[in-house]
């Protein structure tokens, strides 16, 4: 099934199997994309929105002299840019950071979808304001907390998105990033991400070497980083919870 993953761990339980169903239908097209790889420009006009199955994908914005800055990070079940439906293009650029398996889902087929099935356009209306509350997180986070707590909260984060599809045991898990994508989401250059990384090894708090993440203390990295995954409405018996 392409949409296993959608809200996963979140308003799953209210997505029937014939909601899924018409979602897998409305999915027009397979693609796998290369890594590192630019998909959608500022401005484009957009007539499809991309749901990811497989890989990371981020949004980004380059300043005047092309310096990048992360603006979302996107994990497996996550729509990357459902928002450009109303919106018809975007004011950023959309990329792949690894290679990427995902499902285009014309707009036409939306059209039909919040047309006739209440439920499930109720559904992609919460998965676009999940992606709001990620962002107010995300200004929060750069604009409130130190630079080692600003990388504490995003390996948080990750580490919450990825353990509700099953990826992360809540020791470990698999990013891989490289430290200029991680300075490039936190506002730091790759020299100080790599000694935010030392202070958060030397703190006994978690180490991230060659795209592997190994968490020593997990509620430990919540506090130092004030992570409360109550922005992530992650809302079913088992999953993430705060610490």
């Amino acid at each position: 099934m392409i949409f296993d993953d959608f809200l996963r761990g979140r308003r799953r339980d209210r997505l029937s199997s014939a909601d899924l169903e018409i979602l897998e239908a409305a999915a027009s097209d397979l693609r796998t994309l290369p890594a590192r790889r630019t998909i959608i420009t500022r401005g484009q006009a957009v007539r499809h929105s991309t749901y990811l199955i497989d890989g990371f994908m981020c949004r980004y914005m380059d300043d005047r002299e092309g310096e990048r800055q992360l603006v979302a990070v996107h994990v497996p079940g996550d729509f990357v840019d459902l928002h450009a439906y109303p919106l018809e293009t975007l004011d950023h650029d959309v990329a792949t950071l690894t290679e990427c398996r995902v499902a285009l889902v014309p707009h036409d087929k939306l059209d039909a979808i919040l047309a006739t099935q209440a439920n499930l356009a109720k559904l992609l209306w919460f998965s676009t304001l999940l992606d709001a509350a990620i962002h107010r997180e995300w200004i929060f986070r750069l604009g409130r907390l130190s630079a080692a707590a600003r990388v504490a909260h995003f390996f948080c984060e990750m580490e919450a998105k990825l353990r509700v599809i099953g990826r992360s045991d809540g020791k470990a898990f698999d990013l891989p990033l490289t430290q200029a994508d991680l300075g490039e989401i936190c506002g730091i250059t790759a020299v100080h991400l790599n000694r935010m990384l030392r202070d958060l090894k030397e703190r006994g708090l978690m180490a991230f070497r060659g795209g592997r993440v190994t968490i020593q203390d997990l509620p430990g990295l919540a506090r130092f980083s004030e992570f409360d995954p109550g922005y992530l409405f992650v809302d079913q018996p088992g999953s993430v919870t705060s610490p």
